[in-house]
């Protein structure tokens, strides 16, 4: 029976580290690609009007901290699945243990 429900808590454990990457790795691709977008275009709007530069250069970095806000979020989110995952305590409750 215990060994039972360790290789239960194995699984999930091994399921949650398989999450976590699919977490911080989704994030950083989105961070990514909306940094690459938005810098892309932040360029070809100085290339066309460069009196507007300073404007939008400050509004490209409110802009870039809110990327970061959002990939930083999903890194908290998968810390807490790491280090205090709380599927391990619904099997042992299942489990009786």
């Amino acid at each position: 029976m215990e060994l039972e429900i360790a290789g239960l808590i194995a699984n999930v454990q091994s399921f949650t580290v398989i999450a976590v990457a699919i977490i911080i790795g989704s994030g950083a691709i989105g961070t990514a690609l909306g940094f690459g977008i938005m810098g892309g275009r932040f360029l070809e709007s100085v290339a066309r009007q460069p009196e507007l530069a300073p404007m939008l250069q400050g509004r490209m970095f409110l802009l870039a901290g809110l990327l970061d806000a959002v990939s930083m979020i999903g890194v908290g989110l998968a810390l807490f699945f790491t280090f205090a995952n709380p599927f391990v305590g619904a099997v042992q409750a299942a489990a009786g243990a």
